[in-house]
């Protein structure tokens, strides 16, 4: 099989190539990147040299580029996204650039192409935010509601993916997950932002109360729900990807890798907050885990004793990106 990933040079882009080699080495991948700040060949030197796996530099609004790229393929796993949302709150632009335009010319290549699945990877900000005191989680059945620039660009895709398997019956899966962390995340979110700051023995800034809540997803976890929705999965359905049962602030977050890594709370440092930040996300992927058998196999403790390793272990992969 000839798979097509595109933003495979990111953070969860690559992770999810070294998880596919690793377990389906006859498979060819293509990985379509721009190389924006967030896309970094360093994640893949360990598989640039696989004859199984080739990079070609491109933008995915590049209908020329696209077209060429997408030749033979059989499976298209799309990652390539703006994601930052400080960056949309300072220049949507080029998330509407990337997110929205750029997905409608995948998806033409791939109705051209005739491939057999396009798989869409989008988020849970679609579906905007839940009150601290709700005990709700987002399902498949809640509405769209984004509040960041980011979230509504995300949207947009999601519904442009959705028509074109309506409209003209492109066979595709969608999957909004939570917040991923792990190895080869870029050092400005939340996550590794702690862990390298606290490395070179500098603050660690959180937004307002700290109190906003995440559902946190290990993105080898992640890797492997994208693989049963494409060897297992439905066409035309979305499947949600989660990481926790139970709610935890960011602040918590902090105070739990501080504790790691042996340092006091007074490392903690608190910052103006975000314009619209969105206080609450929680996922409920029980109907991922029913249809598919699909759970996380890390608890998020252990998860995240194993990123804080991996920066430990990788300074000349994060201190160039600082």
């Amino acid at each position: 099989m000839k798979l097509l990933v595109t933003g495979g040079a990111g953070f969860i882009g690559s992770n999810f190539i070294h998880y596919w080699i690793k377990n389906h080495p006859d498979d060819y991948i293509i990985n379509f990147d721009k190389l924006t700040y967030a896309g970094n060949l360093a994640n893949l030197k360990y598989v640039e040299n696989n004859p199984h796996y080739s990079f070609r530099k491109g933008d995915i609004v590049d209908t020329s580029a696209v077209d060429e790229a997408m030749k033979g393929v059989d499976v298209v796993v799309h990652f390539a996204a703006e994601s930052h949302v400080d960056r949309s709150i300072e220049d949507a632009s080029p998330f509407v650039m990337t997110n929205v335009v750029g997905t409608h010319v995948l998806l033409e290549s791939a109705l051209k192409n005739a491939v057999k699945r396009f798989h869409h990877i989008s988020t849970d900000e679609v579906f905007g935010a839940l009150d601290l005191r709700d005990t709700n989680k987002f399902t498949i059945d809640s509405p769209y509601d984004p509040h960041s620039p980011y979230s509504a660009s995300k949207a947009g895709s999601d519904h442009l993916v959705r028509a074109y398997h309506d409209t003209y019956g492109l066979p595709i899966t969608i999957s909004n997950c939570s917040n991923n962390f792990g190895p080869y995340h870029f050092p400005e979110k939340l996550i590794p932002l702690a862990i390298t700051n606290i490395l070179e023995g500098k603050k660690v800034p959180i937004y307002g109360d700290g109190k906003y809540v995440r559902d946190w997803l290990y993105v080898e976890d992640h890797c492997r729900a994208i693989e049963m929705i494409l060897t297992k999965g439905t066409i035309g359905k979305t499947y949600l990807v989660g990481g926790l049962t139970e709610d935890i602030s960011n602040l918590e977050v902090i105070k739990k890798i501080l504790s790691i890594m042996g340092e006091s709370e007074e490392k903690i440092e608190y910052v103006k907050d975000r314009p619209g930040h969105d206080r609450r996300y929680a996922i409920d992927w029980s109907q991922t885990n029913e249809k598919l058998g699909w759970k996380p196999e890390y608890d998020f403790d252990s998860a995240l004793e194993k990123t804080i390793q991996w920066y430990k272990n990788n300074e000349d992969w994060w201190k160039p990106l600082k």
